[in-house]
C-alpha cells in the first residue's frame, strides 16, 4: 500500500466477506441477484407512485422517498463489494473511502427517519382517521422529508469531518466489505474519544429516537386495532403492522447490535453479517413489505402492465 507520509495513507484495503475463493462465484451471483432485485423493485415503486394519481397520498409520498433512499443506500456499498469479489482488487482510495462513509451515514440516517415517517403516517391514518387529511397535510409531509434530509446531512457531515482529522499510521486493512465508520475509527492512531462520543450522541438522534417513535406509533396502532370489533379488520391490520415491524426489527436490531451493544472477542464476522442485514437485505425487503403487498399498489401494477400489453398490441 502506498503511503503519503508516516501519519496518513492514500488507500485502504477492504477484506470483504470471510469466504474461500472457491465460494466466490456463488456469493457473487447471490449478492448480484439481491442488488438487482433491490434496484429494480425500488425503481418500480417510484414509477408506480409517480405514474398513478391514486397513489399521490402522504403514505406513498413517504414510500417513494424511502424507495429512492434504499436504491441509493444499496448502491453506495454493493457495487464496490461485487467488483472486489470478482476482481480481487480490494483497495479503495482514501478519498473514496471517506466519501463512501459520508454517503453511507447520510442514507442510513435518512432511511431511519423515513421509516419513522411511514410509521407516523400509519398511526394518524388508523388512530385518527377523521383528522387524517387535516393532520397529514402536504406542507407537513414536505417538512418531514426535508427535515429528514437536513438532519441526516448534518449527522453525516459531522462524522465525516471528525473522521477526516484522524491519522492512520500503521494498519490500513479494513476487515469489512465497505468503509464502516466504527472500523475506521478503530484503525486510527489518533485520539478518537471525540469520535466515539459523537457516534453515541448522534446515534441517539438519528437511530434511537426514531426507533422509539416508531415503536410508540405502532404501539398506539396495536391498541387501536384491538378495539375494532371486526375480526377481519384486526387480522388485516395486524398483518400489515407485523410486516412493518419485522423490517423495523431487522433494520434497527442489526444497527443496535453492531454499534451500541458492547462487543467481546473476535466479532468481525458477526459485524459483517449484521451490516449485511441492514445494508443489503433490508433495502431489498422494503418494496415488498411496505408497497407491493398493498391493494392500491397491486392495482397500479396491473394497470401499468395492462397499458404495456395494450400498447404492444
Amino acid at each position: 500500500m502506498r503511503r503519503e507520509n508516516q501519519s496518513s495513507v492514500s488507500e485502504f484495503l477492504l477484506l470483504g466477506f470471510p469466504f474461500w475463493r472457491e465460494q466466490q462465484g456463488m456469493f457473487f451471483a447471490l449478492f448480484l441477484v439481491i442488488y438487482l432485485t433491490t434496484v429494480l423493485g425500488n425503481l418500480l415503486i417510484i414509477v408506480l407512485i409517480r405514474g398513478d394519481s391514486r397513489l399521490h397520498t402522504p403514505m406513498y409520498f413517504f414510500l417513494s422517498h424511502l424507495a429512492l433512499t434504499d436504491t441509493t443506500f444499496s448502491s453506495v456499498t454493493v457495487p464496490k463489494m461485487l467488483m472486489n469479489m470478482q476482481t480481487w482488487h480490494l483497495s479503495i482510495s482514501y478519498e473514496g473511502c471517506i466519501s463512501q462513509t459520508y454517503f453511507f451515514i447520510l442514507l442510513a440516517d435518512l432511511d431511519s427517519f423515513l421509516i419513522t415517517s411511514v410509521a407516523y403516517d400509519r398511526y394518524v391514518a388508523i388512530c385518527h382517521p377523521l383528522h387524517y387529511i387535516t393532520i397529514m397535510s402536504q406542507s407537513l409531509c414536505v417538512m418531514l422529508v426535508a427535515g429528514s434530509w437536513v438532519t441526516a446531512c448534518a449527522c453525516a457531515l459531522l462524522h465525516t469531518l471528525l473522521l477526516a482529522r484522524l491519522s492512520f499510521c500503521a494498519d490500513d486493512t479494513i476487515p469489512h466489505f465497505f468503509c464502516d465508520l466504527a472500523a475506521l475509527v478503530k484503525l486510527s492512531c489518533s485520539d478518537t474519544s471525540i469520535n466515539q462520543l459523537v457516534i453515541f450522541t448522534a446515534g441517539l438522534t438519528a437511530i434511537i429516537l426514531p426507533f422509539l417513535c416508531t415503536l410508540v406509533s405502532y404501539g398506539h396502532i396495536g391498541v387501536t386495532i384491538l378495539q375494532v370489533p371486526s375480526t377481519n379488520g384486526i387480522c388485516k391490520a395486524l398483518s400489515t403492522c407485523g410486516s412493518h415491524l419485522s423490517v423495523v426489527t431487522l433494520y434497527y436490531g442489526a444497527i443496535f447490535g453492531l454499534y451500541f451493544l458492547p462487543s467481546s472477542g473476535n466479532t468481525t464476522d458477526k459485524s459483517i453479517i449484521a451490516s449485511m442485514l441492514y445494508t443489503v437485505i433490508t433495502p431489498m425487503l422494503n418494496p415488498f413489505i411496505y408497497s407491493l403487498r398493498n391493494k392500491e399498489m397491486k392495482g397500479a401494477l396491473r394497470k401499468l402492465f395492462s397499458k404495456k400489453i395494450y400498447s404492444s398490441n
